[in-house]
């Protein structure tokens, strides 16, 4: 017998590896699971129902890529809006003076790529960049996470004024209501809503330069966010005026965000109009190349009015998508009515009001108007807190009725049926 044999180190035991340790989430993060959860189950039913749509229909395959089409179903999720946002990341901006169009058409100027704010665009080349993705998927993507970072927003937010089952109903109806397809496509809401909500909680929190940092960001990402910047300023304003308010929360960090929360927008604007030659530059160009321009409402009256008698006699008539916007509008007071009774801070009731004013005030495609209300949030605050009563399986059944068709009339009649 061999000396290694009895030699106590090759008969001793294996020491046994330790096991891999599982990931845990720090307990701030655990409260997002279940509406996050919900949120991507339902967002990822409706994509799957409208690609199925767009492959069964097949039109997508005879539209110019530019305008709805594409060699590919994901294609839809680039065309219009997204077209622009993906030439302002791969060229950057061209601006020059407007150059008017022939008369005779629905616009007097010609587009250009400066109607579109920086933010998006920007993101979209620094992702590709740093990941070697192509732009269209860095746009996917960007598009996808802010979706899942404004879906947590919503929920923070409603949560801490009806509770955390209806935060959690709260997200998963923002990934459901009309228009609800582009946010995972190339457009800007889900970006903007995860600013919008997160800015909105700063502001419910008392953290007032966060909540400054936000909106001034909120600014570059695209005009209406000037209402977000105003619910900031008239916050902070209110907090100032009140004594008790001013003695607990001081003077400089509400008047920093007061102060912060515009310079992003009006740099932007003061941008495009010295680089057009004109202060109101982008604002001409909204209203020329673009047809979009503040008319105190007389455009939505009109359409109203149109599709009451079933006539189209409007600009940028479009059936099926503007009667759903219709149904939005006639649900507005309603649901403006019960998010009152709710009575919600001021910044949220500010932020709210205004989006609607300004929605319905403008004239602009008629049949986006689902997809112009998607980043007022709030409005899901009274639905989610009576939903909150249901038992699960009730929510369930709800929730998968809902994102099925959703498929159809969050994606595909905004993309195939309309202009998104």
């Amino acid at each position: 017998m061999s000396t290694a044999q009895n030699d106590p180190a090759t008969t001793a035991e294996p020491v046994p590896r330790p096991l891999p340790r599982t990931v845990r989430l720090p307990p701030a993060a655990r409260p997002y699971l279940p509406p996050l959860a919900l949120y991507g189950a339902a967002k990822l039913t409706g994509l799957l129902v409208f690609a199925w749509l767009l492959a069964y229909a097949g039109d997508y395959r005879h539209k110019d890529p530019r305008f709805g089409g594409g060699a590919h179903w994901w294609d839809v999720l680039s065309t219009w809006d997204g077209w622009w946002y993906l030439q302002v990341a791969r060229k950057g901006y061209h601006p020059g003076p407007l150059r008017p169009l022939p008369p005779g058409g629905q616009f007097s100027a010609e587009q250009n790529s400066v109607a579109f704010f920086p933010l998006y665009p920007g993101l979209i080349r620094a992702v590709s960049e740093t990941t070697g993705i192509g732009l269209y998927g860095s746009a996917i993507l960007v598009s996808v996470l802010s979706s899942f970072v404004a879906a947590a927003g919503v929920y923070a937010v409603i949560s801490m004024l009806a509770g955390t089952r209806a935060g959690t109903i709260a997200a998963g109806l923002w990934a459901v209501v009309p228009a609800a397809g582009v946010e995972w496509a190339v457009y800007t809401e889900s970006l903007f809503v995860a600013i919008a909500a997160w800015t909105c909680h700063a502001v419910l929190k008392r953290r007032w330069v966060t909540a400054g940092l936000l909106a001034f960001l909120s600014g570059l990402s695209r005009p209406t966010a000037a209402v977000l910047i105003g619910a900031v300023g008239l916050a902070a304003l209110v907090t100032l005026l009140r004594r008790d308010s001013r003695r607990e929360q001081g003077v400089a960090a509400p008047l920093y965000a007061a102060v912060a929360a515009p310079l992003g927008l009006l740099a932007y604007i003061a941008w495009v109009g010295w680089s057009m030659g004109g202060l109101g530059a982008y604002f001409a160009l909204q209203r020329e190349a673009w047809a979009h321009y503040f008319d105190f409402g007389a455009y939505t009256l009109d359409v109203l009015r149109n599709v009451a008698v079933g006539h189209g006699d409007y600009p940028f008539a479009y059936s099926v998508p503007d009667l759903i916007a219709v149904q939005m509008v006639v649900a507005l007071p309603f649901l403006v009515a019960l998010m009152l009774r709710k009575r919600p801070p001021l910044v949220l009731t500010a932020y709210t009001l205004a989006s609607i004013v300004t929605i319905l005030g403008t004239q602009q495609m008629f049949g986006n108007t689902p997809r112009y209300l998607l980043p007022v949030f709030p409005l899901l605050l009274a639905p989610a807190a009576a939903m909150a009563r249901l038992k699960w399986p009730s929510l369930v059944v709800f929730f998968t009725t809902a994102a099925v068709a959703s498929g159809w009339y969050a994606h595909y009649v905004i993309f195939e049926l309309g202009i998104p």
